[in-house]
């Protein structure tokens, strides 16, 4: 089973890969985890959660330690689109410069947020399209991030499963 998953997180990123992109410039980059590092990230979430007392990190590390891929989604040095929207609470987009914050670098650029998000959703298509259960997840990207998985500013992460019952619908803690 895990093979099949595993060809599905590869599909999943040609998804996130050829999703739409602003200007059409792209800076999404797309990592798929498997065997070992999916449960060592699981596993560094629920200890996080215990260290910190955070009970999201604890049941969403549980979920990813089910699970037996894990696609990554995010954005790394995504240049502003110029056009001084003022979405992101700027006045101007050269005032824009994006600083280690508490799980990601910000504030982003709204067009590559929303580039993220059409990536994202492209990928969980693939995968309902295919019947695996999945969820998007930031913590799992924040804790694959901050144990160096993935160098991107903005990353959330989507564990696959293919069981009897889907484990990310009916979550508890």
């Amino acid at each position: 089973m895990r093979e099949v998953l595993e060809q599905v997180g590869e599909l999943m990123a040609i998804a996130a890969r050829t999703a739409p992109k602003s200007g059409g410039t792209d800076f999404v980059h797309v990592h798929v985890v498997k065997g070992d590092d999916v449960q060592k990230i699981g596993e560094g979430m629920i200890r996080y959660g215990e260290e910190k007392n955070i009970p999201g990190f604890i049941r969403d590390g549980k979920n990813l330690v089910a699970s037996e891929v894990l696609v990554l989604i995010g954005i790394k040095d995504a240049a502003v689109m110029n056009l001084n929207c003022g979405a992101c609470g700027l006045d101007t987009c050269q005032e824009l410069q994006p600083i280690e914050k508490n799980e990601f670098k910000g504030p982003q650029c709204m067009f590559r947020l929303l580039d993220l998000g059409i990536a994202l959703g492209s990928a969980v298509k693939t995968a309902s399209l295919l019947n695996v259960d999945n969820r998007i997840m930031y913590r799992v990207g924040a804790l694959a991030r901050k144990m160096g998985y993935t160098q991107d500013d903005v990353v959330m992460g989507i564990p696959l499963s293919a069981q009897g019952k889907n484990i990310y619908f009916d979550r508890k803690g």
